[in-house]
């Protein structure tokens, strides 16, 4: 959808170059950019009393283009502003040569600027093509930027910064704010990167969203935007029946929890029916737990079997409290048969440790209508010694290479959770909140996912709208947070999101 994109630094550059081909110069491009990041940096340095002295620090490429025609708009609205360089101005080419030009003012030099005293650094240095760790003066003027105790605005993303990973093999600026073009980046939301980038704003500079679609990029914000047309809608003649019916596999008894509150999260997220399939011992301990939720016993992989003998079981979440080993393996491999929706997280992605391919083939026989909600230390068990999926890098190449090797949608959890499909689509969650490291949240989310499978979304919309609401739940609550109140957050959230969508 027009808006979410995410655009890689490739991509970025591949729009440039489409819209300049289209009849856009590269000035004009560059001009609009740095008129976006001066009427930012006008906000930002002003004291109630006026705009204090702006340093602007350039670097030797576009960026720094970008950074000279800032400068030339500040001192146009009067700003005071220096702007120091590093390199020489003699070497600039292109279109940052142009803008140079264009700058009327001395230009200092960068390796011996001193930020501290400024209301405002503008960081201009380098871009998020920035592929070697930044090293010498650039280091040393980072580290000074750093410690000068001044807000800094960094544009498209803070120096030293990757764009596409979040992440630095160096030293990086820490940005008080960010303004990026036409679209963020993965960088903008993956951490480190969402820290040091502090709060980011999107500037159109005349590229046109037709412009950005051609080039098909398949990494996404996640948001409303992105899987509103898909999210359940109830109709006057809905009723429970047509809203899915979800089952929960419980653990042993003094295991139970688990699986409770993922039911919980399936039936407060819409879905029309949830069962609990339960070891007998532990029917009682159930029992006195649930009231909505219904209540049937399963002491193995043959019970499920004959459970799912009825169809209008659509959905199936294991994982949380199962236990672990050969047993659930079993009643993993009766779920994929089965064919339905499928979610499985926790003690069901530990069985598989150095299984993956296993687990991959089960999935296929299913018709790959599951999601794996692994945190990072059970992507690492699952995924050890398989050389398609790396254990170190870009959270997002990770996420989408585990995917497609599972054939399987892969949310890889974490204050900057992945959701990614096995057809490379993926979307990254801004709206993590560390009010969700508590016991049990992940259990929750995985019966949010469950419910919305079950009322017909698909796999990659279902978890990355959960993934979202889980968030906003939490956010909603705030300090305090436990698990269970999670699921009891969601009428609200879904008040205001059904509202929003019906608004748009």
């Amino acid at each position: 959808m027009a808006g979410t994109e995410l655009l890689t630094t490739d991509e970025t550059r591949r729009a440039d170059a489409a819209a300049i081909q289209a009849g856009t110069p590269g000035l004009t491009l560059m001009r609009c950019a740095g008129a976006a990041v001066a009427e930012r940096a006008r906000a930002l340095a002003g004291d109630g009393k006026g705009l204090g002295k702006i340093l602007v620090l350039c670097g030797p490429g576009n960026n720094g283009g970008d950074g000279f025609v800032a400068a030339t708009r500040l001192a146009e609205a009067g700003v005071a502003v220096e702007v120091a360089l590093l390199g020489t101005v003699a070497a600039l080419t292109g279109d940052a040569a142009a803008a140079a030009s264009e700058w009327n003012g001395p230009v200092a030099d960068a390796a011996a600027a001193e930020p501290a005293g400024f209301a405002l650094v503008i960081d201009a240095l380098f871009g998020a093509g920035l592929s070697r760790p930044l090293e010498g003066d650039a280091a040393a003027l980072v580290g000074r930027v750093n410690g000068a105790g001044v807000p800094v605005l960094a544009v498209d993303v803070p120096s030293g910064l990757d764009g596409d990973t979040g992440a630095s093999a160096g030293p990086v600026v820490s940005a008080t704010e960010t303004v990026t073009f036409v679209r963020r980046k993965p960088g903008h939301l993956l951490l480190p990167g969402r820290r040091l980038c502090g709060p980011v704003t999107v500037a159109g500079i005349g590229i046109p969203d037709a412009i950005v679609a051609g080039i098909r990029p398949k990494a996404h914000v996640n948001g409303p935007d992105l899987w509103g047309a898909a999210f359940p809608r109830l109709a006057e003649d809905s009723h429970k029946y047509t809203r899915g019916h979800a089952v929960v596999l419980s653990g042993p008894a003094h295991r139970t929890g688990a699986a409770r509150l993922a039911a919980r999260g399936a039936l407060r997220i819409g879905a029309g029916l949830v069962t609990v399939l339960s070891p007998t011992p532990a029917l009682p301990e159930n029992a006195a737990q649930l009231t909505a939720i219904m209540l049937r016993p399963c002491d193995g992989a043959d019970d499920l079997d004959d459970a799912l003998t009825d169809e209008r079981l659509n959905v199936i979440v294991a994982g949380p409290g199962l236990g672990t080993g050969a047993p659930t393996r079993d009643l993993v491999r009766v779920a994929t048969e089965a064919g339905r929706g499928l979610v499985l997280d926790a003690d069901a992605l530990t069985s598989f440790s150095g299984k993956a391919d296993e687990l991959a083939e089960m999935i296929a026989t299913g018709g790959g209508q599951a999601v794996a909600t692994p945190h990072e230390g059970e992507f690492a068990r699952l995924f050890k010694g398989v050389a398609a999926v790396p254990m170190e890098g870009s959270k997002l190449a990770r996420a989408r290479a585990a995917a497609a090797h599972l054939g399987a949608v892969v949310v890889l959890k974490g204050a900057d959770t992945v959701i990614a499909a096995p057809d490379g689509r993926a979307a990254i969650n801004p709206n993590g909140t560390p009010w969700l490291g508590t016991a049990g949240s992940g259990d929750v989310l995985c019966g949010f996912i469950g419910g919305l499978l079950a009322q017909g979304m698909a796999p990659a919309e279902a978890a990355a709208a959960a993934v979202w609401l889980h968030a906003a739940a939490a956010r909603r609550h705030g300090p305090g947070l436990i698990s269970e109140d999670l699921p009891e957050m969601m009428p609200g959230v879904l008040g205001e999101v059904l509202a929003g969508l019906a608004a748009a």
